[in-house]
């Protein structure tokens, strides 16, 4: 029988969960009636999470003039909808740090995970009119369908990761794993992002940020995770040339209002602010 991408997402409690925290706080923000103090009682019962608040509240992705030292003060200043994005963003990270999985460097993930959200989140804040922080969950969350192809699928994984070896680096993964199972991990992604009942924007940044012409509502968005994508994978070897990682679509740069001249300065911003982010989501 052959497996489909939605088949990897099924039980998927079994293997990961959100934590009790993110879902209070997004039952919340979807009720009318509740209030911003609300979520702060919510917040304020893990004890973790808002140490992991206060610390990213006061890091220098938002280098606000005055130290925010409580949970009501984070969220009036970065905003509800924020902080939920942030939730969700730790959240995940946690979650999956302990999926079993003997293919990849989990370290290697997550910094090519955490340069795509800072570089995600710098090239919305260039675009304008983006929510920044949504665009950094999205950029944190874009490849988490390989670790579950890692746990769920080994073996073709680890025929697609020696197919794009044997290439030497002309082959993309995600055109391997289609080769190698018929579906990528952007398609697996997209099948967690609507088990997990996320959000349009996230749902469609993790599903198409390879094929950016497949978008429907949130194009531009889109567009920018492919950008920060490839953007992170040039900061990893340390090289803003275009030609050194896989092509840029040219529809990201149309769709975003951006040119090549933003490549080189995210890259260098996200190089600088990923050894404090690290601690923040991995440690």
């Amino acid at each position: 029988m052959t497996t489909k991408a939605t088949d990897l997402v099924q039980d998927i409690s079994g293997l990961v969960t959100l934590p009790d925290v993110y879902l209070r706080i997004n039952e919340l923000i979807e009720d009318p009636n509740s209030s911003s103090n609300d979520i702060a009682r919510v917040v304020k019962q893990d004890a973790n999470f808002t140490i992991r608040l206060l610390k990213l509240a006061n890091s220098a992705l938002y280098s606000f003039p005055s130290a925010i030292d409580s949970v009501d003060k984070a969220i009036a200043i970065i905003g509800t909808a924020q902080v939920r994005s942030l939730a969700l963003s730790l959240s995940v990270a946690r979650s999956f740090a302990g999926l079993p999985n003997d293919l990849v460097s989990m370290e290697n993930f997550w910094k090519h995970s955490l340069l795509c959200a800072l570089s995600a989140r710098h090239l919305a804040k260039l675009a304008r009119r983006c929510d920044a922080d949504a665009l950094f969950t999205a950029g944190l969350l874009h490849d988490i369908g390989e670790l579950i192809i890692f746990n769920r699928l080994p073996e073709q994984a680890k025929q697609a990761l020696l197919d794009v070896l044997d290439a030497d680096g002309v082959l993309p993964i995600h055109q391997a794993e289609r080769a190698a199972m018929g579906f990528d991990h952007s398609a697996v992604g997209g099948e967690l992002a609507r088990a997990w009942d996320l959000p349009p924007l996230l749902e469609e940044c993790i599903s198409h940020h390879h094929h950016v012409d497949k978008a429907k509502k949130h194009r531009r968005e889109v567009g920018l995770i492919h950008l920060a994508n490839i953007i992170a994978q040039m900061a990893e070897i340390d090289s803003p040339d275009p030609d050194d990682v896989e092509p840029i679509d040219p529809l990201a740069w149309e769709l975003t209002g951006l040119d090549a001249e933003v490549i080189e300065p995210t890259m260098r911003a996200a190089q600088g602010e990923l050894a404090e982010v690290e601690k923040l989501f991995l440690e």
